[in-house]
Parts: structure tokens; sequence; C-alpha cells
């Protein structure tokens, strides 16, 4: 029978768990991980929504745009009219003041047509501006000289690894705090100002209205005051917008029932600026909303205003929920209407709806069932941010990783009913860019295995219960709904092999043998296409050497590292999944090919600094194996271009990094390994973008520093493989990364840092890495530089856990628990901040493995001492 380590060596566990979190600060203490002064604030929009909710930004200067939460991106897109939150003051001597709650204009956003086009142009704003970061918390700081208060703005949703339910929440928690710098009291007042915008989801110019005949003044959107349940505020529907298109749902601004309140359904309807002189009369009056708006229109205005009183020296503050709630997701891969096999009239096929709206009725019942809970879900957030930012990683690591979370926010990911997780590439400013969760891209993801494990899961049974075909081909691309999931027909050779090796990974940090039984017949069959006739590695020789389809969007011909090792590491993770499952056998025929693979990639493809490319291109078209070549490469296939030949590539080790990932081990030679990043870094990284010829896309300009994707130091063919000239920062993490598991932790430091000093929040938003499109799945590989830098490993097969033999404080996570380790000497203090944790081992590498006496099991608040 299994034990549990007895409660007293949890050392008073909850007690401990105080003391532990006070360290840090209290917990009701935001993080502060990054600052930006009001020269860099231009770009920072900082996501605020949960998993597969989609988001509304906080802009640097503490603004909201971005409205991305009718299930389509929405880049640039702020309601219109007159959506801002203000401020009013009044001193005890009569004296008042009202201010939009936002920074000063930027020079270049004085002049458009008709003059300044930004939103609210002509509102008086406060003159100093600066913003704080640790994502998921963004803090803006307001003052002014003129003004009897100062104003931080703190802005979050809750983002708590392992608890899905609280990091999907569809929610901008917004709590305005404010101090008063006066001798005197004053009287203050917040209102936040909604335009009811359903049935534009900032892809088209107008709402989608039904055509329908209504009386004359019948209303459309409608903004309707409620006071119930602890929360009151404004609650917007719409009469107009069909209830099964994409644009339909609810939206709610609200705050608790226990504040002062005054508030307006709407604006009156008037001409030439009007409404809001009328909006702002008012307001700027007493700070008390008067709800006397003569008509209704097809936007009416939600205003709702928080009344504070402010004794001199102190602050209060004005809390704010702005809720949504849109049903209507469609696919990302259309069918016909005439597909649709149901006698419904109203049925549409392309109708795959939102996981996060099947957990809640409506935008208000969000913040009904989210008010209760919000200490809680502030705490444990702070908790998680405090853990990873008080750790002994450097700062730059914790902010490319903390940051770059942020895209599970954004539309690039989504969750279906089922609770399946998917994700397009990355976002184009007003669809989804590049759909299916393309394998070859979220290969490099690493941060949802480590997270939310039951996330990374729900991917597994997609590529191997749905893409996988019965011969064993991985559609790299799914379509949707899932019946219609193996229409693409191409298999990614990068893709398919990453995925195995995913498989392996999540495996291990669940200790899910359940799962690994269930997908392992498909696992198998997706590693065996490799060896069909016209197949990747026909001949068996563990050699990847046919057409090969891959994240450069075109097909290699001839062995070459990408691919090649990708492979070499999908066969060592079949030959441990076979091992243990009793298929002796197959283990043993991977093992071979892993051998004969490895050594022939050391020996052929290695040129005394790097790998490179053999081109071989196939003697017959027609032996290419059926889905293996997709239409965007080479069209003469015996003379290829888009090739890599013998450019050193920024990302050849790619499978290399998930092999330590996964704790794999080396796949090649270790010493040409760690050659092989030195040339990288040597050929691929620039100084300056100054002098650099980019003949596709630009994501580094000027003097700024990166990593080529691609260099030539010997000889290019003529049209090499299109991105060989661009820089994107999934890839120059991948690099980084190999670099600091290697030891070679000043370049790859350099990597990162060059990468995090272009995302600096006056040139480019530090929440929105690039690639083909916003916000791009690729990025997130940046998490995989804490595993590397703590030397975390996790088995839940084997119930053990390893760390680097590094003296500090090490944050970790894997998937369903997280907390911290504290090494000192040969003292080990193991901490669980979050969910469960199984051990019967602990080890710090090259040091003896410490086997407890019986099972441990540590749950959130608790921890253990010992020495090792």
């Amino acid at each position: 029978m299994k034990k549990t380590i007895p409660t007293f060596l949890y050392i008073i566990p909850l007690l401990l768990l105080i003391f532990f979190t006070d360290s840090f600060s209290q917990e009701t203490t935001w993080p502060v991980l990054k600052s930006y002064d009001q020269e860099h604030i231009a770009r920072i929009a900082l996501p605020l929504g949960g998993i597969g909710t989609g988001t509304v930004s906080l802009s640097g200067r503490g603004s909201l745009l971005d409205w991305e939460i009718m299930n389509k991106p929405a880049k640039g897109f702020t309601p219109d009219p007159f959506l801002f939150f203000a401020i009013y003051t009044e001193t005890t001597d009569g004296k008042s003041a009202t201010r939009a709650l936002e920074g000063p204009l930027r020079y270049e956003e004085y002049e458009g047509y008709s003059g300044s086009q930004t939103p609210n142009h002509g509102l008086p704003r406060f003159r100093e501006c600066s913003f704080k970061a640790a994502y998921p918390f963004g803090q803006v700081q307001l003052a002014d000289s003129d003004m009897p208060v100062t104003v931080t703005l703190e802005a979050f949703n809750p983002l708590v690894p392992a608890d899905l339910d609280a990091s999907s929440i569809p929610v901008a928690i917004l709590r305005y705090k404010v101090t008063n710098i006066a001798n005197s009291p004053i009287k203050a007042s917040i209102c936040g100002n909604i335009p009811n915008f359903i049935g534009n989801d900032g892809s088209q110019q107008k709402p989608d209205w039904l055509n329908v005949m209504r009386p004359i003044g019948t209303k459309v959107n409608i903004n309707t005051f409620r006071n119930e349940d602890s929360v009151q505020g404004l609650f917007m529907t719409s009469l107009g917008v069909d209830s099964l298109a994409e644009q339909w749902g609810t939206l709610a601004l609200t705050t608790l029932a226990s504040n002062s309140i005054s508030y307006r359904t709407t604006w009156v309807n008037q001409r030439w600026g009007g409404s809001l002189l009328d909006f702002w009369d008012d307001f700027s009056q007493d700070g008390v909303l008067e709800n006397n708006a003569k008509l209704q229109t097809n936007t009416p205005m939600a205003s709702l205003a928080i009344e504070l009183d402010i004794p001199a020296g102190e602050t209060r503050e004005a809390l704010f929920f702005i809720t949504w709630h849109f049903p209507n997701r469609m696919t990302w891969s259309p069918q016909s209407t005439k597909t649709c096999s149901c006698s419904d009239s109203t049925c549409n096929p392309n109708l795959i709806g939102n996981y996060y709206t099947t957990q809640y009725k409506d935008a208000w019942d969000v913040v009904k069932k989210t008010i209760g809970r919000l200490s809680d879900l502030e705490s444990r957030t702070i908790r998680f941010v405090n853990a990873l930012c008080f750790s002994d990683l450097p700062e730059v690591v914790k902010e490319s990783a903390l940051f770059n979370l942020s895209t599970l926010r954004t539309q690039t990911c989504f969750r279906t009913p089922d609770g399946h997780f998917f994700g397009f590439e990355g976002c184009g400013d007003n669809k989804g860019c590049c759909h299916g969760s393309c394998t070859h891209v979220w290969n490099y993801e690493q941060a949802i295995a480590f997270l939310y494990g039951d996330l990374a899961k729900t991917m597994r049974d997609i590529e191997f219960n749905y893409a996988t075909a019965d011969n064993g081909l991985m559609n790299f691309r799914v379509n949707l709904p899932l019946k219609h999931a193996q229409e693409y027909g191409i298999a990614a050779a990068d893709g398919q092999m990453g995925c195995i090796m995913k498989m392996y990974r999540d495996w291990q940090l669940s200790g899910d043998d359940e799962m690994l039984k269930s997908l392992w017949p498909n696992v198998k069959k997706a590693l065996e296409f490799s060896w069909i006739p016209g197949g990747w590695d026909a001949d068996q020789n563990g050699v990847m050497e046919g057409c090969q389809h891959n994240t450069m969007d075109v097909e290699y011909y001839g062995p070459n590292p990408q691919m090649g090792i990708w492979y070499l590491g999908a066969l060592r993770a079949a030959e441990e999944m076979s091992a243990y499952l009793g298929e002796k056998s197959f283990a043993k025929k991977c093992r071979k090919l892993f051998n004969n693979g490895s050594k022939w990639i050391d020996e052929n493809l290695y040129n005394g600094e790097y790998y490179e490319h053999q081109i071989v291109p196939p003697t017959d078209e027609t032996i290419i194996a059926q889905g293996l070549k997709h239409n965007m490469g080479a069209k003469n296939v015996f003379n290829p271009d888009f090739q890599l030949g013998k450019g050193c590539l920024v990302d050849q080790l790619v499978g290399q990094l998930l092999s330590h990932v996964c704790g794999l081990g080396y796949l090649t030679d270790k010493e040409l390994v760690q050659n092989t990043l030195k040339s990288i870094m040597k050929y691929n990284h620039k100084a300056s973008m100054h002098d650099h010829f980019n003949n596709m896309r630009s994501y580094a300009l000027g003097e700024e520093s990166a990593l080529l994707m691609a260099s030539y130091p010997d000889e290019r063919p003529q049209f090499p493989f299109p991105y060989f000239n661009e820089v994107m920062t999934g890839f120059e993490y991948t690099a980084a990364i190999g670099m600091l598991y290697e030891g070679q932790r000043d370049m790859g430091l350099q990597c990162i840092t060059n990468i995090r000093n272009r995302y600096d929040g006056r040139k480019r938003s530090p929440f929105d890495e690039a690639e083909c499109g916003h916000h791009y799945a690729r990025a997130m590989v940046s998490w995989a530089a804490i595993p590397a830098l703590t030397g975390f490993n996790y088995s839940g097969v084997k119930r053990s856990i390893s760390f680097a033999n590094i003296e500090g404080t090490h944050f970790w996570s894997n998937g369903y628990a997280w907390g911290q380790c504290k090494v000192k000497g040969d003292e080990i203090t193991l901490i669980v901040l979050h969910g469960k944790l199984n051990l019967d081992s602990f080890q710090l590498k090259n040091r003896n493995i410490k086997k407890f006496k019986d099972p441990v099991t540590l749950e959130t608040g608790q921890e253990i001492q010992f020495t090792i």
C-alpha cells in the first residue's frame, strides 16, 4: 500500500507557506518584473482575458484597445464611440478637475485626416505616465502637477498554472487606486464608459443586424442596470444580432454592490460631438451621472461611476469588472452549409463553439461567479508570479518565459466545448493566421506541458486519435469540426516526429499510463509511416532522406540536421515507450535505427563547424509517397530550389533541445552539438541589422541585434529556403536555450536579451512576439529556458525529480503542480505551492540520488526538507 510522508515532517506546512509567501512580500502586493518609463510605453498592449476566451488589451498609457472578444482577432479595434475611463476630483475649497485616466498622446498621434485620429484625442489627460508589469499583472501609473491625486491602474486576469478553471475566465479586472496628495480630504469619482458594440467584432464596418421588421423606436442593443448578488452595473445585450452569429453574445461593466455609484444606460443621441459634450458636462459638474438620456441608439453607451471620499494622504480604490460571453465560434476550415445533415434550418455546420461559454450563462453570470473568489484568484496568481520572479533565474529569462504566456489568452488559442485545446500559428489583424494547431510550429512551444498538463494531453489526443490516418500519416493541420480532422492530407516530417517526442514528454510529466496505452497504437503507426515506400526513411537506415515538408513551408530533399535530429528524437522516445509497454522487439528496432542514424549524421552532415544539408533530389517523382509533398515548395524536384544546402541553420538542433527537455539525452555527439551552437552564434548573430539585406519579412531592423535564420559562410543556393534572411524569435530562443543546456550561458542569455530589447515597449509590445502574425505560438519555446537553467526534470512514471547541482532558489512546474526548490550545500527544501507532487526519489545532477524510505506525496502548502 502506498504511504505518504508523516505529517510532522512537513514542518507545519501551512505556517511555513505563510512565512514563505511573506518572504516575497504580502500576497496582496503585486510583483513587478519590468518597468517602462514614458518613453517606452507607446507600443505596450497587455492582453487581459482567460485561456480560450479572447482578450482586451491594456495599453501603456492606460487605455483599453484591441477588443478581441468576439471569436476573432481585432488588432487596432477600439469600439466607437468614446470608450474610456475618467476621473473627477473636487477639493474642500470647491476646485474640481476632470481627466481621462490615460497618459499623454505621442507626437506622431497629433496629426491625421482632420486632426488627430487617436480615440478620445480631445480629452484632457495626465501629463506623466509609466508602466510596470509581471504578466498577467499590468500597472499604469499616472500623475499630473495640476491634479490633487495620483492614480495607479492595476489590471489583470487570474493565471494559476495547473488550474484551468481559474485561468480561463472571460474578465478584465481593473482596480484604480487613487491617492490623495493634497493637504485636505477630496471627493473623487471614477467613471468607465463602454459602448454596447455587440455585433461589431472589429472586422466589419457595421454590426450585422438581423433583417427583420421592427416597430419604430425598437431598441436593438440594450443596456440594463442591475443590482443583484453583490454585483451592480450595466448588462449589455442585443435584440438585433442573429443569435447564431459569431458576434452575438453579452457584455457587462460592473462593480461591487457595496460601492456608491451612479450610471447611465446610454448617452443622448446628439450630432457634432454633442453626445460626448453632454456626458462631459454632466460628469465634470459633480462626478455623479444623471441617467437622463432621451434616445436609445444602436450602439448605446454604458457609463458606470464609482464615488470615493479620500482623506489627505490616503488611498482609496475603485474596482471594475469587464466580462463577456460570445459562444458562437466558427471553424477555422469552413465547410459548405450544404454538407449539414441535420433538418434544422438554423443549423450551421461551421459552428464549433467555445468551452468557456459552457461554464457561464452570460456575461453577468461570469462576474457573479468570479467576484466571490476574487481574493483567492488574485492571491494564487500573485503566488505563482512571485515564485518565478523571486527565483534565481536571470531577469531576462523570467521576462521572456512569463510575458509570452500572454499568447495563451489571445485569439491564437481556443478550446471547443469538449475541452480540446487548439491553436492558430498566430493572429492576423482580423483573422487567425495559419489554422490547424500546426504540428511543426506547435512543436516548439513548451509552456503548456509545464503549466497546464491537461491541456497538453488534449493536443496529443487530437494529433494521434483524430489527425493520424490508418497508415500513420498525421495531418499537420487539423480541420474542424473533428469529423473533418484528416481532410488536410499532408504530413510534415518535423511536425510528426516532434509530436512523438511530445507524447513521451507528456506521459513522463503526467505519469498517465492509461494515456500512453490508449494512444500508443497510433504513435507507433506515426513512426512506422517514416518507413513506407517512398517515405522519409524508406530504406530504414535511421536517416531521413525522402521528401520532407517542414516548418520552412517547403520540402527538403536529402538528409539534413533539422529533420534528421527530430527523427532521432522520435526513435529514442518510441524506444522508451515501447520498452515500457513490453514491446521489446520494436524497442530494439528503434534503438538500432537510432544508433545508425546518429552515427551517420555525425560522420556525413557535420562539416567541422556545424551540420549541413546534403541535397539529394529524387530520381523519380512518382516514388514520393502520397501526402508528403505540399504545393508550396520546389516545382522542379529534380533540381529543387528552396533548400537549406550548406547553410548554418539557426534551429538545426531543435530536436536535441526537446530531447534535453524530455530527459532523453544526446541524439548526436555532445562535442559536435556544442561546436554547432558556437558556430550558430559565430555565423548567424548580427550585432546590428543596419547593413543586412533581407528580401522577405523584417522582424528586426536598424541597430537591433538578432540571430539570422540561416547564414552561408561558404556556398549559398541561388534560391535558398524562403525565410533564410529573416529573424524570428521562436527560432532564436531555440538556439539560445540550446546554448543554455550546453553550459554556454553568456551566449544564450545574450541572444534572449537581444530579443527582449527589441520588444521594449517603445518599438514593439512586450506581450506580442510576432512571426507569421501576432502572438505567435512558437515564441512560447521561451519557457524551456527555465528547465535549461535549473536542470529541472520530472518523471511521473518513475516518481522522480532532479535539478542542476547549483545552489539557489529554483522555480519548478510539471503541468500539475508547481513550487520552488531551495538548494544550500547538502540541504534541500522542496516546496509545493500548488497541486500535488508524487515522489520516490530526488537528485541533484552528478550527485547521489536521494531515495525516500516511503513514497512522498506533497500537496499545496507542503514542503519537505532533507540532506543529499
